[in-house]
């Protein structure tokens, strides 16, 4: 069965915005229909995700991804668990503007992130695919970091040939809005309505510098860990991302 792919129509970024896919966790339970809890991978950012329940609240209108200790290492040796959804395999879209309200919570060790990555291997394996990370927030910063990832940035070591990321000021323990918009030609961020962030398509250089033009699919997840985070403090946790909502136009 294909997956909902949402595509652009040419000169439709010169019109008003319309809104196309969104949700705004009203219910009580995740709807499956639009995501699923990540499950664990070896990555730096994967080794804690679980579909545990306790990982995962929703109430009052918000998802709360959670890092939490492990209650019971003897089941699962892992000493942290961590709450994350992506819309893989349900909803991609190639161009548009995304944006998602959130609250992130300050731990030593948390990495909370919102994220896009290729739904197809159109141009193989990772990253010649590509990855967007709308936010990443590291332990207790005043700032958020947002970035471009590929083979061009990450083989061929053209970080600066355009720049291939920036930071932003966020209002720590309150809710920001975190977003890009993204057309054939550029990546803008943003943060709370504000530009923050652009990364340009460059003629000229190696074609793996713009494998963006192809459906992406959504990641939020609260992560814990890994080598640019640093060590997890326990006694820090738990830890939690509170979503509000996440709507993408086109």
């Amino acid at each position: 069965m294909p997956v909902p792919a949402y595509l652009q129509k040419n000169a439709r970024s010169q019109q008003q915005w319309q809104l196309i896919w969104e949700d705004n966790f009203n219910g009580s339970t995740l709807d499956t229909t639009k995501w699923t809890r990540i499950p664990p991978n070896g990555a730096d950012w994967g080794k804690h995700m679980t579909s545990d329940d306790r990982c995962y609240v929703l109430k009052d209108g918000y998802l709360y991804l959670r890092g939490i200790n492990n209650p019971d290492t003897t089941k699962d040796p892992r000493p942290f668990l961590t709450g994350g959804i992506y819309s893989k395999g349900k909803f991609a879209f190639q161009y548009g503007k995304v944006e998602i309200r959130a609250k992130l919570e300050c731990a030593q060790g948390a990495w909370p992130a919102i994220w896009m990555l290729a739904e197809n291997n159109k141009y193989g394996a990772y990253p010649r695919n590509g990855e967007i990370d709308i936010m990443e927030h590291l332990n207790y910063d005043s700032i958020i970091y947002q970035t471009t990832h590929s083979y061009y940035t990450l083989d061929l070591k053209q970080t600066q040939n355009p720049p291939h990321g920036g930071t932003a000021a966020l209002l720590n323990n309150e809710f920001n809005v975190f977003g890009i918009n993204w057309s054939p030609d550029k990546i803008v961020f943003l943060i709370n309505g504000r530009e923050t962030f652009t990364y340009p398509r460059v003629e000229g250089v190696d074609p793996s510098q713009w494998p963006y033009d192809q459906p992406f699919y959504l990641l939020i997840d609260q992560q814990l860990g890994g080598a640019w985070v640093g060590k997890v403090n326990p006694d820090d946790l738990p830890v939690q991302m509170i979503v509000d909502w996440v709507k993408v136009y086109q």
